[in-house]
């Protein structure tokens, strides 16, 4: 349990989240920054111990993950059964979740050490509707239950086409998958354009951005599937 004095130590960054966030459209209410405080808090603790992210100061982690994460919350659906694959430390998983508090969300995840901190987050932020899966997107047999996702999340996990066939079996009909893609966005979709179309993907939102301290660009896309036709 962290002191008074240790907590506000924290503060600063709930403010720079706070503003970044509102730089890109997303008002966050002084619940999600609570929630996101005790997140980083815990991120922070845990990091020192067992290196759950590179990133070696909390202002990065705030931009590069808490406010990366974010980003494609304004056109998610308000309900949905969330996956996030390749969850690691909890992004973008956690951060869609605090913002769309009725996103049901998976989170998973193979290494022990990082399911360990994603269930203490959980339960130290309260969360509801949350459940944290052990196993490998490439063998979903041996951990789907039901008929798929909604919403299934993808960052920093591999190259789009690997992405498309992994995920497009367990994506619902008119739901979204979400694709972090970096600086080379736009090439990976061109380069992936047969399998999207195969898989009946279309894109359905473009988001280009710079991070606030980055130069290059970065490319997320909301790719809806719509069946194949």
């Amino acid at each position: 349990m962290m002191s008074v004095e240790k907590s506000n130590e924290f503060l600063d960054e709930m403010r720079l989240l706070a503003d970044k966030a509102a730089s890109f459209g997303i008002g966050l209410s002084s619940s999600e920054l609570g929630l996101f405080q005790s997140y980083l808090e815990e991120l922070w603790e845990w990091n020192s111990r067992f290196n759950l992210t590179g990133l070696k100061t909390r202002e990065r982690m705030v931009i590069d993950l808490f406010l990366d994460s974010l980003l494609p919350a304004p056109f998610l659906p308000q309900k949905a059964l969330m996956l996030d694959v390749g969850s690691g430390a909890g992004f973008p998983g956690l951060p869609l979740k605090i913002r769309r508090p009725g996103l049901q969300t998976h989170l998973l995840e193979t290494s022990t050490k990082k399911l360990s901190f994603l269930k203490q987050v959980i339960r130290k932020l309260g969360l509801q509707g949350v459940n944290v899966i052990q196993g490998r997107i490439e063998a979903p047999e041996l951990w789907l239950h039901g008929e798929g996702y909604g919403v299934i999340t993808a960052r920093a996990l591999a190259d789009l086409n690997k992405i498309l066939l992994w995920c497009s079996p367990i994506l619902l009909e008119g739901g979204v998958l979400v694709a972090f893609l970096g600086a080379e966005g736009d090439k990976d979709l061109e380069k992936s354009k047969e399998v999207m179309d195969s898989h009946g993907l279309r894109v359905e939102k473009e988001i280009s951005y710079s991070l606030p301290g980055k130069k290059t660009r970065r490319h997320t896309f909301i790719l809806k599937k719509e069946g194949i036709g």
